[in-house]
């Protein structure tokens, strides 16, 4: 699909209370075809149909805008983890990689961005993320051979595991011929022997 120009307009009938978050849903689509480099709030004014004046009120920035989208990807990120968590109550482990890299796998551009170094240093994104961080600390600390383990040393095998799952994305999505999910299957078997009551 053609990026539009500068000077295209396309009317939405935009209502001015929900304004923002209709921006970042234009602004995910053009993230989502065009990566970080086609985003920008000229281009988001005109795909939107609206003046960039409008944009600039609610986004300062494009890194403004790129924190929004990031932040609100670890929201969904988290409610997808936590979900997968309480259905899941016999197998969170299981249950939230699986959410980890079905996540990843349906919005890579949103994913990378989330974990972009400039996205991480707002601190709303950073926020967001701790909280999808909390969903994984908690599912490791209800396995039944980490009961006796003090939270600190709990702690830092949730940030393993979180470490491990984020390279394992990367990399899944880095490899188009992995189709089937080999590599998160064999990753989440070698979590799940880790994680097995002795």
């Amino acid at each position: 699909m053609p990026w539009p120009s500068v000077g295209a307009t396309r009317r939405r009938g935009y209502h001015v209370g929900n304004l923002r978050a209709q921006l970042l849903d234009e602004a995910r689509a053009l993230l989502e075809s065009g990566g970080i480099g086609k985003l920008n709030l000229r281009a988001l004014a005109a795909r939107a149909g609206i003046a960039p004046g409008s944009v600039y009120h609610h986004y300062t920035s494009k890194q403004a805008l790129l924190a929004g989208l990031a932040a609100e990807g670890f929201g969904e990120f988290e409610t997808a983890l936590r979900a997968a968590a309480t259905a899941a109550a016999d197998a969170p482990i299981r249950a939230t990689a699986l959410a980890y890299f079905g996540f990843a796998r349906r919005q890579p551009a949103l994913y990378s961005l989330m974990f972009d170094p400039a996205a991480l240093a707002d601190p709303e994104v950073a926020a967001a993320r701790d909280r999808a961080f909390a969903i994984i600390e908690a599912a490791i600390a209800d396995s039944p051979n980490q009961q006796e383990r003090d939270p600190d040393l709990i702690h830092k095998v949730a940030l393993a595991v979180w470490a491990c799952g984020h390279g394992a994305a990367s990399m899944m999505l880095a490899d188009p011929a992995d189709t089937e999910g080999g590599l998160m299957e064999d990753v989440i078997q070698g979590l799940e022997v880790l994680f097995r009551p002795r």
